[in-house]
């Protein structure tokens, strides 16, 4: 399988910290971090070998930071700033002229003090109302010395008739080598080209069609700021198996050096543990094996207005403690199989290493921040940059699809009739009507034991 693409690719050098990787190493130096009275615990908290034991949603830290947009997949660059990308709106544009399927921003502070700014050079992906050339979502990212890199999950082809739903089959990899002034296609040229329907392949994705549509959500590794907390010279890439229950809810990874990203004969799929405890890789993607499992019954079916969206990760390394985390959520399904129609599944687990094992520290079946049961949170990412010192809490990052009847009622309308501009203006207006769907956070306290 590695043979049939051949790629150009170049190297990018970033420094690399010695920091331990021992599970739980150093000594805490605060008092455990216990639930005050009132607060909500995990519905299943599951015990942890080593330190961590449990995790806390602090519902009365959230913070509503604004950006119109979703998914919110972010990096720790070098100059201390956090690199996200923003899905399906202007994120914190103001008067904007366009409303993107993606759009790059970096953050500034912390969250009290949080602030915003464009990548103005970031190549544009507008939102259409009519389905004439393939959208790109910028997912996996992650800043490594001058470069950034970003995987870009794209969906299946419409039906000719019109009918039927979409589901993702693949990604575009695209990178800046200048930290986000140019950007370039994956085998180097520019400018950035948006492949429309018959035009992608195996030859001009990173992966296209693969096996159950494994690799279509990818999932970057975050380790520390400009990836320095990472030792072994890898990067660690995380995705779903597959687009329905039983293979969405499986994740799978890859690990590729960290100077050959854009090299795709360079990807080792994880393919499983030897008798001695260590991890084995292939370069072939069939041999690839299940990372871990998420429970069964939290991904949507595909209809004509939705895809199969669930059980895409956020992985990142917390320094202080020597422990991977690892925040995920499942689809609130309704009985149909449609999508957003209770509260979503939310999940904590933390590791020794980035294949795992993963042990489950916090669940909740029923996620409602602040205790809002409208709440259709999804896509819980970690703030790379926002993990506390001494590692004990980090800051949760989600976005919130509730919204009002009125929406639903003319949402359909405006992707039917409306031309690009009618249609942005129409999204715009009806900000009102989605009031959480945008960049929220709140504190998460990790329980010691």
């Amino acid at each position: 399988m590695t043979t049939r693409r051949t790629f150009i690719y170049s190297t990018a050098a970033a420094g690399v910290a010695s920091l331990s990787t021992g599970y739980g190493s150093g000594p805490p130096t605060n008092a455990p971090n216990e639930p005050a009275p009132g607060h909500k615990r995990a519905t299943k908290s599951v015990g942890t070998p080593g330190l961590i034991r449990a995790a806390i949603r602090r519902d009365e830290s959230t913070l509503r930071l604004g950006g119109d947009g979703d998914n919110f997949h972010m990096s720790w660059a070098p100059d201390d700033t956090q690199v996200v990308a923003v899905c399906d709106g202007a994120g914190w544009i103001d008067n904007p002229k366009f409303l993107y399927n993606s759009r790059l921003f970096s953050i500034s502070g912390q969250p009290d003090n949080a602030a915003f700014r464009e990548f103005s050079n970031y190549p544009k992906l507008v939102i259409r109302p009519q389905a004439s050339t393939p959208k790109y979502y910028n997912f996996g990212t992650l800043a490594l010395g001058s470069c950034i890199y970003q995987f870009l999950s794209t969906f299946d082809e419409p039906a000719i008739d019109g009918g039927g739903g979409s589901r993702f089959i693949g990604a575009k990899l695209i990178y800046s080598a200048d930290n986000g002034c140019t950007w370039r296609n994956q085998d180097g040229s520019l400018p950035v080209v948006w492949e429309g329907w018959r035009e992608r392949s195996q030859k001009t994705m990173v992966f296209f069609k693969e096996p159950q549509d494994a690799f279509s959500l990818l999932t970057i590794l975050q380790m520390g700021r400009g990836y320095r907390a990472n030792r072994d010279g890898y990067v660690y890439v995380y995705s779903p198996n597959g687009s329905i229950d039983g293979t969405m809810n499986q994740l799978v990874m890859f690990r590729v050096p960290r100077n050959q990203i854009l090299n795709r004969h360079a990807y080792e799929f994880f393919s499983g543990i030897e008798a001695s405890g260590k991890p084995k890789w292939s370069h072939d993607i069939l041999e690839r094996a299940v990372v871990h499992t998420f429970p069964r019954g939290w991904v949507n079916e595909l209809t004509s207005s939705s895809h199969p969206y669930a059980w895409h990760p956020s992985v990142a390394y917390n320094s202080p403690l020597g422990v991977y985390m690892m925040t995920n959520w499942g689809m609130g399904c309704g009985q149909a199989g449609e999508w957003f129609s209770k509260p979503s599944y939310l999940g904590i687990y933390v590791a020794r290493d980035p294949w795992g094992p993963w042990t489950q520290i916090h669940e909740e079946t029923a996620w409602m921040p602040n205790g809002d049961p409208a709440a259709r949170a999804y896509q819980p990412q970690i703030a790379p940059g926002w993990i506390s010192q001494d590692g004990r809490s980090f800051w949760m990052v989600w976005t919130d699809f509730q919204h009002s009847t009125e929406f639903s009622d003319d949402l359909q309308l405006a992707f039917d009739s409306k031309t690009d501009e009618e249609f942005m203006t129409f999204m715009l207006r009806s900000r009102v009507h989605r009031p959480y769907y945008a960049f929220n956070t709140q504190r998460v306290n990790l329980v010691l034991s």
